[in-house]
């Protein structure tokens, strides 16, 4: 059996991160900087045999420079040690156009297994003649449980920052 390659068109896919500030509201920042390869057995995705995925750290985006330049820091991400985060799949289970996607996600020196529940959107042809496929992927992680432990207390006693953290992932891939 052929194993399909695909690789992720960063024109049209995104990584982004939702947290809670002061516990009132939802910051949203992305990594501008990543890749995805995937490997199946056929184009419809029933079995992906092979997903990584990483991003570079130094390229989170959260439209404030400062607090960029705060979560590259070793309060948090420490780019310079750690300048990766990965994921890599151990299974992939489709049943129409849902799936759960199971794997190790690496933040800092931390692998922890996380699954995500993943959105089939579907594979055209495009006007160039290229097979691509697209899909949603969400998750929820503990930052903490990562290493990503900086906080502060607000005078009336909040916490500045959540520990959950939502993963969204909106990927385009196309078959080389």
């Amino acid at each position: 059996m052929e194993t399909l390659k695909w690789l992720v068109d960063p024109l049209h896919s995104q990584i982004m991160f939702k947290v809670k500030h002061l516990m009132i509201a939802t910051l949203t920042g992305r990594f501008q900087d990543f890749d995805l390869m995937v490997e199946t057995e056929n184009e419809s995705f029933n079995k992906a045999t092979t997903i990584q995925f990483n991003a570079k750290v130094k390229s989170i985006d959260t439209h404030n420079v400062d607090r960029d330049e705060h979560l590259k820091s070793a309060d948090f991400f420490n780019s310079d040690k750690f300048p990766l985060i990965s994921f890599t799949t151990t299974n992939y289970q489709k049943s129409k156009d849902h799936g759960n996607l199971d794997g190790k996600l690496t933040i800092r020196d931390v692998t922890l297994p996380i699954t995500f529940s993943v959105e089939f959107g579907g594979i055209i042809v495009d006007q160039y003649g290229k097979t691509r496929a697209g899909f949603s992927l969400t998750s929820t992680i503990s930052r903490k449980a990562y290493g990503l432990v900086w906080n502060a207390v607000t005078e009336s006693g909040g916490i500045v920052v959540s520990d959950e953290v939502k993963l969204i992932g909106e990927f385009e891939l196309i078959m080389q």
